[in-house]
């Protein structure tokens, strides 16, 4: 399986990383995608992914940090990106739920971010908080980005049709194994196979039954089989499609 978000440069992973990762491969974590958020963590992202095979990186600016971009930061994005193990920009989007004061600014962010994205013909990891509508309007003001995924999806199942029929993936995290997910349950249910990926959002998110815990790559199998049963088929479907469909949007 591949996690396609997951921030385990974040401080709770340090002690032991590489027992940590020894024990990714042996639990069937074939790679891991680790996002930037802010302009401190992007060089250890890409130590980290030079460092071990398994590891990949994201390198962008994430809503609730859009103060701190500037054009210097941009230019190292545009450099860093480029760089053999950089899959995508990201995490890039909207946050109203936690910055209600800063949406100009994280839409001005969200719109420079796209543009180096679809320039230099990398995927997009989306971060969409309670900002469904112009989260959606300002990724349609690009007609050529590569590949839109929006991680860690909080929509509608009528938002999540909307994302499809647009050519865009919905990731889903350990948030649908929880009770009262229905939305969610519901997404996990309609949504094309081919247009689905997983994720954990480590260290946030952990999957019942770890609900409340530090999270980690290694229970993407709870999110698969919860999926699994929500779309009345056999887990192994569910690894294989969205392997495959990791392995087609990032080139891997």
């Amino acid at each position: 399986m591949i996690d396609t978000h997951s921030h385990i440069n974040f401080n709770e992973y340090k002690q032991n990383f590489e027992e940590f990762v020894k024990n990714l491969k042996e639990n069937g974590i074939e790679r891991v995608i680790i996002p930037g958020v802010e302009p401190s963590t992007f060089n250890e992202i890409i130590d980290l992914s030079n460092k071990y095979e398994i590891l990949y990186g994201a390198i962008g600016i994430h809503p609730s940090e859009c103060l701190s971009y500037n054009d210097g930061v941009e230019k190292e994005i545009y450099k860093l990106a480029k760089k053999p193990k950089v899959v995508a920009i990201g995490e890039i989007g909207l946050d109203y739920y936690w910055a209600t004061d800063t949406k100009k600014e994280q839409q001005n962010v969200f719109r420079r971010q796209l543009e180096i994205a679809q320039e230099l013909q990398l995927p997009v990891l989306i971060h969409d908080r309670e900002a469904h509508d112009d989260t959606f309007n300002i990724v349609n003001e690009f007609q050529n980005l590569k590949n839109v995924i929006f991680h860690c999806f909080s929509g509608s199942p009528e938002f999540a049709k909307k994302c499809v029929d647009k050519g865009f993936y919905i990731a889903i995290g350990g948030v649908v194994t929880f009770k009262n997910a229905k939305d969610l349950k519901e997404t996990a249910k309609i949504i094309p196979i081919d247009k689905l990926l997983l994720e954990t959002d480590a260290p946030y998110l952990a999957p019942t039954p770890f609900r409340g815990k530090l999270n980690s790559p290694v229970y993407l199998k709870y999110i698969a089989q919860e999926i699994a049963k929500l779309r009345n088929t056999d887990i192994e479907e569910i690894k294989e499609k969205t392997t495959n469909n990791a392995k087609r949007i990032f080139n891997f």
